[in-house]
């Protein structure tokens, strides 16, 4: 059964980034060339004002993939292969909760998994550290803000599964409904505390070297010698636009992963002509 279970879960996971693929076609593929078009103009702006200082011109890197490519294939197949290995995940996770989470059924455990997936993997670590656009980063800090992410995933998932234990123990005493706020306290603090001692990704030792010391990435004015801005800093209706639609996206991943794989994971669990076994009851204090 766990096996039929993963693969629908495969399944699924493949056909939710399937859909994210074609709302983040639509929506946040503009908002990724208007990056591009920015970046691109500043790094013209950039180049000649060392041409003006005597500077050596840096060569440009060329794009092994054309930008057509990379919006359709590259993100489509990115998006599809990222939705099956979350849906495998989520069919994993399913299959340790079956039975012991009360009266749930099939489908209702499908959409809370999956939702837990959406906050864990990526909801609470998005609001540390958000995704960024093209043309927003420094090349020398790619490790350390991935090195950083991974730790808050990671922290979120914890401090997620933790939660969950919490409620379970405190609900034989507190009921359901006040074990669950309590348990939703303690998590938004124990990430409030992560979040309060990582460092902002304008903290990180080369973004202050090159840029200062600022909260974010995100680029500031480009300025000449005498201090006349020469391109404006990046456009903040872009990065809004971009990062809502990420968040959108994942929504939709997320989403219809659970509601795809909740009837598929009941027609394997519902005997041969039959209706679907009621969940076993819930141990108390387990």
């Amino acid at each position: 059964m766990e096996k039929r279970l993963i693969l629908r879960g495969v399944l699924a996971g493949a056909f939710a980034g399937l859909l994210a693929f074609v709302f983040a076609r639509i929506f946040a593929e503009p908002q990724i060339s208007q990056a591009i078009d920015y970046e691109n103009g500043r790094d013209a702006a950039q180049a000649a004002l060392d041409k003006a200082a005597g500077l050596p011109a840096e060569a440009a890197d060329p794009d092994l993939f054309s930008r057509t490519v990379q919006a359709d294939v590259g993100m489509g197949l990115g998006l599809v292969l990222f939705g099956a290995a979350m849906g495998a995940i989520l069919a994993v996770v399913y299959t340790v909760c079956l039975g012991r989470v009360g009266g749930l059924r099939a489908r209702n455990l499908a959409l809370l998994v999956a939702g837990g997936g959406f906050l864990g993997l990526y909801l609470v670590p998005f609001l540390k550290y958000p995704a960024n656009p093209p043309a927003i980063g420094h090349e020398d800090t790619i490790r350390a803000r991935t090195g950083l992410y991974l730790i808050m995933v990671v922290c979120s998932l914890l401090f997620l599964g933790l939660a969950v234990w919490l409620g379970r123990r405190l609900r034989p005493r507190l009921g359901n409904w006040n074990a669950t706020l309590l348990a939703a306290a303690g998590f938004a603090v124990a990430v409030g505390v992560v979040m309060a001692l990582l460092p902002p990704l304008g903290h990180l030792a080369a973004n202050e070297r090159d840029y200062g010391r600022h909260a974010t990435e995100t680029p500031l004015p480009l300025r000449d010698p005498s201090g006349r801005i020469v391109y404006p800093g990046f456009p903040a209706d872009v990065l809004f636009s971009f990062r809502l639609y990420s968040v959108a996206a994942q929504a939709v991943l997320w989403g219809a992963i659970g509601l795809v794989f909740g009837p598929l994971a009941e027609r394997v669990l519902r005997p041969a002509g039959g209706r679907a076994p009621a969940p076993a009851p819930d141990p108390v204090g387990v």
